[in-house]
């Protein structure tokens, strides 16, 4: 049974995350030493024995993304076909700027470049191979493949949620494959697994923001580095994070957005004048073609011939990272992109977040490599070495007005705490409420603190190694899910293309000779502007007369069958028990007079003029009604219903 609208906690799911981290909670902080062991001989089984698994899943989602985009399912609407997106696309990159730029960059802007450049993964570190090969990997471990985990995610919840009606939840990838059954203990355990996943990987991200900001306030104000200092940091961080999720998603979450934005865009461009200009204007461009022309070997390569742990500290770390946090990137997209076509969502998601992380990391980067290798600046490297979250204060030392940006970045990464956990605290209430967005302030609060209580416990526990081990086992299982999910997106895909190109075979709707009518007719119809009024009338004298009477005849037959009367449509509704319903709609829709249109002389208000458009499950189908008979307009229906008909038949 699908969750009740009044009930705000689905309880399998709510009771079963929450006991699954508190126990394991409980087990890191009671048996530290168990705990670590424990921890420590997972990534060693995972790197031994799934780590092609880890690969070939993100290969998959990577390869299923691009698919989508240049294959015949591009042109399919997040939406009803009638859908218009809800942000113009301006606002909406800049939003997906926001998604993508959290703590990570913060953390490994400068520390990654310059750890791949001092000890690269095989070969001599500190020369011009190593610094080519250091920006290569950190590109690859930054680019499409971590936007192409989170655009798949996007793209099911999307699809499935606002074309199809369906819960915001990951469950609902799996109904092409399991249909109603996504209500039960297997949509439970799906969503279940979402939340673990989303909660250690904020807190995975809680502890990197943690330590880079206790070492951003020694480093400007001489606090003690310690782990006693971190927890009370996190303490007092998710304190404003509770904050901010109780004002909600348009208040706290979105002004923090926007400012973090704007604040990284200035620290931007502040390195890339300030330091060695035209040198990352030429490695950026560079690097951008070395990573493209090497994409398809580095996304397979497994180092099988030359064995080494550097894999599992680096990508695997990175893709269960990626993975660990789709649920909660994947819905932030979802909820920004309704009314876009495949094709639009994927070369927005896809392309433009990734070429701005990729233009970030090259700026922080590629000007420490240059502080080391060219200004032969020895003891940022030694920095970096020692402890990367002091990387981005040692290399600001190097800019001008280095306190005062010192400061801005201890900012900018305190707001991305707050916004990772406040938005993490959103999604995970989501998914514990079966995709009820309306929910008591107190669950959003009780997810907020329960991610402040695992990224302390797992820090106290072995602080980075132990949420970098935590991070990947969690993504293992939820992995699996996601490629079944994948598997369901392309069977409903497939079924909705089908319906699509079964509509647009069809003879033309308009012809006169199908449903009688004159072409004379047809023209004046063409050449009305009729007021709401005149539409409001032709529905309520000839198309709900003609809904009635085929609701009539199918009752006859044997099948369920509603007419519904609304404020601006009338509704045929037939119901065919688990197979998909249909609905035929007609309703008036207003629109702006053309500019060749006749206006009233002194009239300074744009005049509307109003269509009957139909409208059937998947949208608006685009064609005006008005005028029509109503033997003409039963004729319509029945060509509807008969391609409906067909429909059900060919996916059957």
């Amino acid at each position: 049974m699908e969750i009740p609208a009044t009930r705000t906690i689905n309880p399998p799911v709510f009771v079963s995350a929450a006991v699954l981290i508190l126990a394991l909670v409980l087990f890191t902080v009671g048996m530290p030493e168990t705990a670590q062991a424990l921890f420590q001989e997972i990534q060693r089984w995972i790197i031994a024995n799934v780590s092609w698994f880890y690969i070939l899943t993100v290969a998959i989602m990577l390869i299923s993304v691009v698919f989508l985009a240049i294959s015949r399912y591009g042109d399919i609407k997040l939406g009803p076909d009638h859908s218009e997106p809800d942000y113009r696309n301006v606002t909406w990159f800049a939003m997906l700027f926001s998604a993508g730029m959290g703590i990570g960059l913060m953390f490994f802007g400068v520390a990654e470049p310059v750890m791949h450049f001092i000890t690269p993964p095989f070969g001599t570190g500190g020369d011009v191979a190593a610094a080519r090969e250091a920006m290569k990997i950190t590109f690859f471990h930054w680019g499409l493949h971590a936007w192409a985990i989170y655009a798949i995610v996007g793209l099911m919840l999307a699809f499935f949620c606002y074309r199809h009606g369906l819960p915001l939840t990951l469950r609902s990838a799996l109904y092409p494959l399991i249909g109603e059954r996504i209500y039960g203990p297997i949509g439970h355990a799906v969503d279940v697994f979402a939340i673990i996943g989303t909660v250690f990987g904020v807190a995975t991200s809680l502890g990197l923001g943690v330590a880079q900001i206790n070492s951003g306030l020694h480093h400007l104000f001489g606090l003690p580095i310690s782990v006693g200092v971190q927890v009370v940091l996190i303490v007092a961080t998710c304190a404003l994070a509770t904050l901010s999720v109780a004002s909600g998603l348009d208040k706290g979450i979105r002004i923090l957005s926007e400012i973090n934005l704007a604040l990284a865009v200035i620290l931007l461009l502040f390195v890339l004048i300030f330091g060695p200009t035209v040198f990352l204007l030429q490695t950026y461009v560079q690097n951008t073609g070395a990573y493209l022309s090497e994409i398809v070997s580095k996304t397979f390569n497994l180092y099988a011939y030359q064995p080494s742990d550097w894999i599992g500290g680096w990508t695997l770390f990175y893709w269960g990272w990626w993975i660990a946090w789709s649920p909660f990137v994947g819905l932030f997209i979802a909820r920004i992109s309704r009314g876009r076509t495949i094709r639009q969502f994927v070369g927005g998601v896809l392309l433009v977040p990734a070429g701005f992380t990729l233009l970030w990391m090259t700026v922080f980067g590629d000007t420490a490599i240059h502080f080391i290798l060219v200004d032969n600046l020895q003891s940022l490297a030694a920095t970096v070495d020692q402890d990367s979250s002091l990387a981005l204060f040692a290399f600001l030392e190097q800019l001008p007005f280095s306190g005062v940006v010192s400061l801005v970045a201890v900012a900018m990464v305190v707001v991305f705490f707050v916004t990772s956990a406040d938005s993490g605290a959103l999604v995970v209430d989501l998914l514990a409420s079966g995709g009820q967005d309306r929910t008591p302030v107190w669950q959003r609060i009780f997810w907020s603190a329960l991610m402040g209580i695992v990224a302390i416990a797992l820090l106290l526990a072995d602080g980075l190694k132990a949420l970098q081990t935590a991070t990947i086992a969690s993504a293992l299982p939820f992995s699996v899910i996601l490629l079944l999910s994948i598997w369901g997106l392309f069977r409903a895909l497939g079924a909705d293309a089908t319906k699509r190109s079964i509509r647009f075979q069809a003879v033309s709707l308009s012809q006169p000779a199908v449903h009688g009518e004159s072409w004379q007719r047809r023209l004046r119809g063409m050449l009305m502007m009729p007021r709401r009024s005149q539409v409001m009338r032709f529905i309520e004298e000839t198309v709900a007369p003609a809904c009635e009477a085929v609701a009539e005849e199918l009752r006859k037959q044997g099948l369920e069958v509603d007419v519904v009367r609304e404020e601006q449509q009338v509704s045929l509704d037939v119901h065919h028990g688990e197979q998909l319903d249909f609905r035929y709609a007609v309703l008036a829709r207003s629109f702006t007079q053309p500019s060749f249109v006749m206006r009233d002389t002194g009239d300074t208000e744009e005049r509307k003029y109003f269509r009957a458009e139909v409208h059937l499950r998947e949208g608006g189908q685009d064609y005006d009604v008005m005028g029509w008979s109503r033997d003409g307009v039963i004729g319509d229906i029945l060509d509807q219903y008969e391609r409906h008909r067909h429909y059900l038949h060919v996916v059957r």
